[in-house]
């Protein structure tokens, strides 16, 4: 009896994930692949039409420049929070978190008012006589990147904060007093030791950047589509609820990919480290 406790608590979970997640989705794709037989038609035609892999690519490669630009600078910034006097970690999470309680539309306008034409950044750039012209940076990926940036760098922080801060601050002094600089005892200790939060924060980063759907549509608009706006098109403009079902099927097995791919890293990296030690 007491080994069935387990299974009976968890139970209502599995019931209620089963109802309202696996079945909807269930009831959403199989439709995608049977048509009086099974088939993958939808999927093979989706990919023959150069117009949805251009889309299919930008959303990949975008996440993917996003995801390594909030590795880039949420590594050190990370590290400089858990690192500083608990008087002021308070402070600077604080600060990192306030983005995420802004609306994302709010946020998105805030980048359209920076990005526009007649925008922040055109006037400095025109003051200073670096541009003859207001330059295009709304309605283009280089805007897109930006406001995800914005959007997707907390959550890779925050990830990281917790990891580094469970690094003993004895290990890096350890390695300065047998000589190495500052810098590489980050580079050759804690980055290796803060693998596993930067492969979680790689993942939230990845897909939330490939699954967000209001910073692409202000920022990227109808000429730079990400496949989140062109599954809302689908479904909600077109009513092509077929069409808007392959696209998130495909979206759900890049997530899980890309997933697999940040997992077989993280085990490389660990097999490395048994090796070295």
């Amino acid at each position: 009896m007491h080994k069935k406790i387990p299974y009976i608590i968890l139970a209502p979970g599995f019931i209620l994930l089963f109802v309202f997640l696996i079945l909807p989705l269930i009831s959403i794709i199989w439709p995608t692949f049977y048509d009086g037989g099974l088939s993958f038609s939808s999927y093979l035609s989706f990919f023959k039409d150069p117009y949805n892999v251009g889309i299919f690519v930008r959303t990949v490669r975008v996440s993917l420049i996003v995801t390594l630009i909030c590795i880039l600078f949420g590594v050190p910034a990370a590290y400089y929070i858990a690192r500083s006097p608990k008087k002021w970690r308070s402070l600077l999470m604080s600060m990192t978190l306030f983005p995420l309680l802004t609306n994302s539309v709010v946020r998105s306008f805030a980048w359209i008012n920076i990005l526009g034409k007649n925008g922040v950044l055109n006037m400095i750039l025109l003051k200073f006589n670096l541009i003859n012209e207001p330059l295009t940076f709304l309605y283009t990926e280089f805007s897109i990147i930006i406001g995800s940036i914005y959007l997707f760098l907390p959550l890779m922080i925050i990830t990281l904060v917790g990891i580094i801060e469970n690094i003993d601050t004895e290990i890096t002094e350890a390695a300065e007093t047998l000589g190495a600089s500052p810098l590489t005892a980050f580079t050759k200790v804690i980055l290796p030791l803060a693998i596993p939060g930067i492969i979680v924060g790689s993942i939230l980063v990845f897909t939330g950047t490939l699954t967000a759907y209001t910073t692409p549509q202000l920022l990227g608009g109808n000429k730079k589509m990400m496949l989140s706006t062109f599954l809302y098109q689908n479904a909600m403009t077109l009513g092509n609820w077929k069409d808007a079902s392959v696209i998130a099927l495909i979206m759900i097995i890049t997530t899980l990919l890309v997933m697999k791919v940040f997992n077989g890293i993280a085990a490389l990296l660990d097999k490395r480290g048994e090796t070295h030690a």
